[in-house]
């Protein structure tokens, strides 16, 4: 069972999500009490390719108070762990077709630290507008049904 840190939300009002992937994180022992205390944010993180291996950048573990004299970096970019398969999937992807790799969430699964990721692909401002519309129109379906029942009985 999976519980969620932290999630992304602006990847998902930003990017068109194609596939989504499950990865692993190197972390240190401070970043891992700093990520149970709930400091951590992937505001803007996304995952680069460098020298055959996949890195998270931009993503923010606050360090942790009552570490002793060793401490992390805040914005260091971190590896991440994924089978050599799916790196070259997302290798290609970056490479070939231009799109992005977007962090997704960050969520414990039992007793690890693994990190959601996505292929993503830019929207446009029409599209955010139409997700927008479409979401606005769902509502007011939902509500009218709900109406509907409340005055049936």
């Amino acid at each position: 069972m999976a519980s969620d840190i932290t999630t992304n939300r602006k990847a998902l009002r930003d990017y068109h999500i194609l596939e989504r992937f499950e990865g692993g994180l190197e972390l240190k022992g401070t970043e891992v009490k700093s990520i149970r205390a709930g400091l951590v944010s992937l505001q803007g993180a996304f995952a680069k390719l460098e020298c055959g291996q996949l890195y998270l950048f931009e993503s923010t573990i606050q360090p942790y108070e009552r570490a002793s004299h060793e401490q992390h970096e805040s914005k260091r970019a971190r590896r991440l762990l994924l089978h050599r398969v799916e790196i070259d999937k997302l290798a290609g992807a970056i490479e070939r077709d231009g799109l992005t790799i977007p962090a997704l969430r960050l969520y414990w699964k039992k007793g690890l630290v693994k990190i959601e990721l996505g292929i993503g692909k830019g929207k446009q401002a029409a599209d955010k507008r139409m997700d927008l519309k479409k979401r606005v129109e769902s509502r007011e379906a939902e509500r009218a049904v709900s109406a509907f029942h409340r005055r049936g009985q």
